[in-house]
């Protein structure tokens, strides 16, 4: 397997992590899981121009 470089959270994989997760548990998302900051990541890159 390759190396695999910085690429940035973006709206739409952030989305999609949080659609994956909520499913697994019944349309809830913890404060402060992986989707929640994968959400606020992609938010703040988007603010950013990233």
């Amino acid at each position: 397997m390759g190396k695999k470089g910085n690429t940035p959270m973006t709206p739409k994989a952030a989305a999609r992590i949080q659609g994956t997760n909520a499913k697994a548990n019944g349309g809830k998302t913890s404060k402060g899981s992986f989707p929640a900051r994968a959400q606020a990541a992609a938010a703040n890159n988007q603010n950013s121009g990233n």
